[in-house]
């Protein structure tokens, strides 16, 4: 198990924070994300054996987010 701790931005309500809680926790290997509106921080406990941090980013940048 891995835990990393990403810096977006962009995120700025309640639905941002569920929009990307959600799309990254449906990613098969996620195990825990939880998003740090304040900080702008995303904070994902992940198998990097089953999914990979770019797959994790990409989930992010896909709902309208940047990954720093």
């Amino acid at each position: 198990m891995e835990n990393v701790t990403l810096n977006v931005k962009g995120m700025s309500c309640g639905h941002c924070v569920k929009s990307v809680e959600g799309a990254v926790g449906a990613l098969e290997g996620v195990d825990q994300v939880k998003v740090n509106l304040e900080a702008g921080q995303v904070n994902v406990a992940f198998n990097n054996e089953t999914v990979t941090l770019d797959k994790i980013k990409e989930a992010i940048d896909d709902q309208g987010y940047d990954v720093e």
